[in-house]
């Protein structure tokens, strides 16, 4: 049976490139960065090399480049250990449409005595920098808005969010984690204190991530120990999973525009088609959206549906994030850009990857035009 994988948001396969250059930390660089013998000075070189490459990436410095296990682990050392080491602050600006990893630290640190304001988004899932001003305070320490929404690929104005920071001295974090590697990003010019991002979303492998910390910007480590990471990140380094990181940012720089331009074309006739099909709805914005995803609700059927009788074709995709699709509720960023539930259960999202051919997405299409009449004709709507 044939297999096509479109479901790139969640995460991407290893490249062969990362793989190649990761093997020797496991098997023959395999020392502890922190060693002082030659085994931990060579994986404390590729360390540091890495780090320089990442850096540069985002036009940062490499001494503000912490690593981590993942954009999880960086969105909350980001919010908490700021949080915990500005506490002559208490006030926190994000949006109703975050990833979990950034609402659950913030609906935590409600709990420890935090305000926290859930800016609302229009329609197309894009928050007004207006909306974004208009709720600083002088109590406010941080605004934390995402650089493209995972489950819907709305790209938000984060330059603009910036520079309303910058001017109310708030300090400003992004979740970068969909966008990191796919889209440009310079720190400086976006005016950015704190970027999360993850490997395996860019063809790098799972278990890695970095969190970048502008370097006048004061934050408390959430982990304890051996002060690994310049004190903010302790636990031993996963050496091979940052060279891999390291190389899959190479090869990000290297392919980023010419493939985003492949995608985006056969994003749009993917969009083109589905929006043929009656009762089918694009969710986000059409014009400013990530190159690799579109996503849509079905009027009168279930995404989960649509879903299942995919995989049995051998398409896979999504109703929504991966990290919460298992959740019976309504995804929190359907209902947050006006969808009912029932409209949001009939959502799905489809993103695209280096893999992804024009007979992958014709094979696609007609399936789910098949699916959704086959769905319909049995549904009690």
């Amino acid at each position: 049976m044939k297999r096509i994988y479109l479901d790139h948001a969640a995460t991407t396969p290893v490249a062969k490139e990362v793989l190649e250059a990761m093997k020797p930390y496991f098997s023959e660089k395999y020392g502890n960065a922190s060693s002082l013998h030659t085994f931990g000075n060579e994986a404390r070189d590729a360390l540091e090399k890495a780090r320089k490459t990442i850096a540069s990436f985002i036009n940062a410095r490499p001494n503000e480049v912490i690593f981590t296990s993942c954009g999880t682990e960086s969105n909350n050392l980001a919010i908490k250990g700021l949080a915990f080491a500005n506490k002559e602050k208490n006030h926190i600006i994000t949006t109703k449409i975050e990833h979990h990893a950034v609402l659950e630290p913030c609906h935590w640190l409600e709990k420890q005595g935090f305000k926290i304001t859930y800016v609302s988004v229009d329609k197309e899932g894009k928050v007004n920098p207006e909306d974004i001003e208009k709720a600083i305070t002088e109590k406010t320490l941080l605004v934390s808005v995402m650089h493209a929404n995972n489950e819907i690929g709305t790209i938000e104005p984060i330059e603009e969010i910036g520079k309303i920071c910058k001017k109310h001295k708030v300090y400003f974090h992004t979740d970068a984690v969909q966008t990191f590697g796919k889209i440009p990003i310079d720190v400086r010019k976006m005016n950015i204190d704190l970027l999360s991002a993850s490997a395996h979303k860019i063809y790098g492998p799972k278990g890695v991530g970095c969190l970048f910390v502008k370097q006048d910007v004061k934050i408390e480590p959430i982990l304890h120990g051996g002060g690994h990471e310049s004190g903010l990140r302790s636990g031993t380094e996963n050496v091979a999973g940052i060279v891999g990181f390291a190389k899959a940012v190479e090869l990000a720089r290297k392919n980023m525009k010419k493939e985003n331009e492949r995608e985006a074309k056969l994003r749009d006739k993917l969009i083109e088609e589905i929006l043929k099909i009656p009762g089918a709805h694009l969710t986000g914005s059409r014009k400013e959206r990530l190159p690799f995803n579109a996503s849509f609700y079905f009027e009168g059927i279930e995404g989960e549906a649509l879903l299942i009788r995919l995989n049995e074709k051998g398409i896979a995709v999504s109703t929504g994030s991966a990290c919460s699709s298992k959740s019976l509720e309504p995804s929190h960023v359907l209902t947050a850009i006006g969808l009912k539930p029932e409209q949001a259960h009939g959502s799905l999202r489809i993103t695209l990857g280096r893999g992804t051919t024009e007979q992958d997405i014709d094979y696609t299409i007609k399936q789910i035009k098949e699916i959704v009449r086959s769905l319909r004709r049995i549904s009690p709507f």
